[in-house]
């Protein structure tokens, strides 16, 4: 009975030596040896291991996309001229939305705000004036900031109509003083209705013009 049991191993016999080798890792001399049976194949873990690096860039990618977008890429139409010569109507800017996490809002910033907070308002695009805490009033169709005459470096038509900044005005500590570029052709800061912007109410900084093309770039 021994002798019939050493018979039929004879054939199957393998050394230790003899699993390390590419002959045996063949899955024809396997199934050759075992009996003709399919033996189960273990996964290539390297190439597993590069499914995953390729999945988890893919999220990376995928992440930081979703990211820039909402805080760097939403996109407002702005409405009226208000903003001209620097922004027409129908003109579409992207909206920095992180940028005032990091600093605080400056003068000469545009800004994309719904006035009083009201969601149910459209987004106006203004120009901050005035900053927290200071005196603003309009003087022959010129701006004063706490009784000194504010230079401005950029297009702006003229004054006619001073509002409620005819008279020294004192900005909250927590509110900007905005206007539209024309001043001609804007409802800003000056009129009740609109008022002074709280810093809670500014959805962000308007940075990049995409559209139409002719008007494609940077907003300064």
């Amino acid at each position: 009975m021994k002798k019939n049991n050493q018979k039929l191993f004879k054939g199957r016999h393998l050394r230790r030596k003899d699993f390390k080798s590419k002959k045996y890792r063949s899955r024809r001399y396997r199934r050759k040896q075992f009996g003709g049976k399919k033996l189960p194949i273990k996964p290539d873990r390297h190439l597993l291991v590069e499914i995953c690096k390729w999945v988890f860039k893919i999220v990376i990618v995928c992440f930081l996309a979703f990211v820039s977008v909402w805080y760097m890429g939403q996109r407002v139409s702005t409405i009226g001229d208000s903003m001209s010569p620097l922004l027409k109507n129908g003109d579409v800017v992207l909206t920095n939305r992180i940028v005032y996490n990091a600093t605080t809002p400056k003068r000469g910033d545009i800004i994309i705000f719904k006035p009083k907070g009201n969601n149910n308002d459209h987004y106006y695009i203004k120009r901050i004036v005035g900053m927290p805490g200071e005196t603003i009033q309009v003087i022959e169709n010129n701006i004063y900031i706490n009784g000194k005459k504010l230079d401005e470096d950029y297009a702006t038509s003229k004054i006619s109509d001073a509002g409620i900044i005819g008279e020294p005005t004192k900005i909250a500590s927590d509110e900007y003083f905005v206007l539209g570029d024309d001043r001609e052709n804007s409802e800003d800061s000056r009129n009740a209705d609109i008022g002074n912007v709280k810093r809670s109410y500014i959805y962000g900084k308007a940075w990049f013009v995409v559209s139409p093309r002719k008007h494609f770039g940077f907003v300064r």
